[in-house]
């Protein structure tokens, strides 16, 4: 029988603790913790250790991310181990040493504040989300609100759970319910009472900013609902008329079809609903939305934040010279500035293998632009047309709005090639 091959040389060994510190430390860590050469965390993590573990002490500094592969690289020739809070693998420092050391990461962790929350809570961990406010904004958590969801959310400091009370009471969920949960695992671990977010403020002062809040959702009854689905009700975006309608938006993301991780090109943004609806589908879908109009630009930022997607990146410019120095999309959606010339052409050069694009338009000129390129690239060309009921006198009738036609492609080995689509002739 053939020994078994040893596992790689460990670079770093990164080790999880719980508000408990040395006390919940298991064996295992506690050797790793004492053989350490250097010993790197925040000044929390670093008082936490007893004087046994005798290795040089060393501070994250800020920020954290960029220091990562000097800070490896300086003691490579060291035995290095790495505090973390709970899990670090679960929103923690784990992910940026897993870049930087791959296999040669070893990685010990604690159960994590979420994994004590839903116990305390008898919560099943698998029907809750987690949300994390930690470097990131607020408004985030609107993406996940739906009425009867319970969530956790990873609080940045003491200030958080008053910040998510006031977020629900302005998104129309002042009747949740909210808990804050501190220290989890450690001697000083405290739940506070139960009240909703509408008289957080006046109840609960700010207490131990090692804490994780946890929020059972409901909605007022007057509140708007959005669906988890694309094509939410046009009143919730700010809008000057420059809006993809509901119905056209839902068939629109359908044709897009965004999948986890992806990116999109949002070309024309007007009030940017294609590009908040399409991060919406996934926590980590990624957007970039092009309009040349500040106001409107402006207004886009302010539907992104509303809707719970504020990582949207809005560029103003006019495409196609916007489009020069932006990452390679995965989808491009072009609702506006079609017969700008070299548009479309440069949209498909940036386009992988696979890519999709999307481009709607209402007028006769820019539908020959269409016609020209399904004719070099292949693809689908539909017109979608919608009508709504209103009153004719005292009766019924339909009003039709504007048909809009639709060109959907996804581009293939065979039709990489370019088109002068403003001319019809080949590059």
């Amino acid at each position: 029988m053939t020994p078994a091959r040893p596992g790689p040389p460990y670079a770093v060994t990164v080790v999880g603790l719980g508000a408990d510190g040395w006390r919940g430390v298991p064996d295992a860590s506690r050797a790793v913790l004492r053989d350490a050469e250097v010993l790197i965390g925040g000044p929390r993590q670093l008082d936490l250790l007893p004087p046994e573990c005798a290795g040089e002490r060393i501070t994250w500094p800020s920020p954290l991310r960029p220091a990562v592969p000097a800070l490896l690289a300086a003691h490579a020739d060291r035995r290095i181990a790495v505090l973390a809070s709970g899990d670090p693998m679960f929103h923690g420092i784990g992910r940026a040493l897993a870049e930087e050391a791959g296999d040669r990461l070893r990685v010990l962790p604690h159960p994590s504040s979420v994994s004590y929350a839903t116990a305390r809570l008898g919560w099943p961990l698998e029907d809750v989300e987690v949300v994390t406010l930690v470097g990131r904004p607020a408004a985030r958590l609107a993406a996940a609100l739906h009425d009867g969801r319970r969530l956790l959310v990873l609080s940045a400091d003491a200030g958080t759970p008053a910040q998510v009370a006031a977020l629900l009471r302005d998104r129309g969920f002042g009747p949740s319910r909210m808990r804050v949960l501190e220290q989890l695992g450690g001697e000083r671990e405290r739940t506070s009472d139960e009240t909703t977010a509408d008289d957080w403020t006046r109840t609960h002062p700010p207490g131990d900013p090692l804490n994780i809040v946890a929020v059972e959702c409901r909605r007022t009854p007057d509140a708007l609902r959005l669906g988890a689905v694309p094509g939410l009700p046009d009143e919730a975006y700010e809008h000057d008329g420059q809006l993809t309608k509901r119905y056209v938006r839902a068939a629109t993301l359908a044709a897009l079809a965004p999948a986890p991780g992806e990116l999109l090109w949002d070309i024309g943004g007007g009030s940017g609903s294609i590009a908040v609806e399409w991060m919406r589908t996934h926590p980590s879908c990624r957007a970039v939305t092009v309009e040349r109009d500040p106001e409107r630009a402006a207004r886009i930022t302010r539907n992104a934040d509303r809707l719970g997607v504020p990582g949207l990146r809005v560029v103003t410019g006019a495409a196609p010279a916007a489009l020069a120095e932006l990452p390679p999309p995965d989808a491009v959606f072009i609702g506006g500035g079609l017969t700008a010339p070299g548009l479309l052409d440069a949209c498909w050069a940036a386009l992988p293998v696979g890519g999709r694009l999307i481009a709607n338009t209402v007028t006769l000129e820019s539908e020959a632009l269409l016609a020209a390129a399904r004719h070099r690239h292949g693809g689908e060309l539909v017109r979608l047309a919608v009508a709504h009921a209103v009153p004719v006198g005292g009766f019924t009738g339909w009003r039709q709005a504007m048909p809009v036609t639709q060109w959907a492609v996804q581009k293939s080995l065979d039709t990489v090639d370019t088109v002068d689509t403003a001319s019809g002739a080949d590059r």
